[in-house]
């Protein structure tokens, strides 16, 4: 079973891709981007349960003595995770991070101090030549950071802003958000 999140988180949250749900004779190649998920994968919604056992983020450059890793700059990768960890889906401490880059994306000076508290690392990294596994991985963030949140960011996700919309609503105040973009 894969678990795949939508684009952007945009249009929702993950779909699932399962070999009890997609058909025996579509080739898996047709699974493997943003159209064959949408064909052949099953939304989930933001509170349904299952387990996450590995996550694979994109990275441009990953460090193998830390697993710090710089990704697209967006951000996107730590709202999965932070969304998932919070709603259970996930244990920070346990769940495998890894990620696939070119030899020359490995990259030896990148200080942990530049990550901020919010930044996956990883715990295996993958390249055409080897397979690293960080020793001494900095620790994982765990839930959402909602005071680095932009208001600009949180009206473009829809899912965060229902998560947000029910935390509130259990805990009976408002959670902070982030400086305007």
């Amino acid at each position: 079973t894969l678990l795949t999140p939508q684009p952007r988180l945009r249009t929702g949250f993950f779909s699932i891709l399962s070999t009890d749900t997609v058909p025996a004779d579509v080739p898996i190649q047709a699974c493997t981007n943003s159209k064959g998920v949408a064909k052949y994968g099953t939304p989930i919604g933001l509170n349904e349960e299952y387990t996450v056992d590995l996550v694979v983020v994109g990275s441009t450059a990953v460090c193998p003595k830390t697993g710090a890793r710089v990704g697209k700059g967006e951000g996107f990768a730590e709202l999965e995770w932070g969304i998932l960890s919070l709603q259970g889906n996930l244990d920070a401490s346990k769940t495998i991070v890894a990620t696939t880059v070119h030899d020359e994306q490995v990259v030896d000076d990148m200080p942990p101090g530049q990550l901020t508290k919010h930044d996956v690392p990883v715990d295996v990294i993958v390249t055409p030549t080897r397979i690293i596994r960080v020793s001494d991985r900095v620790p994982k963030p765990s839930g959402v950071f909602w005071d680095l949140l932009s208001p600009q960011k949180l009206a473009q996700i829809r899912v965060l802003r229902q998560l947000k919309s029910e935390i509130e609503e259990r805990d009976g105040k408002d959670l902070p958000s982030g400086p305007d973009e």
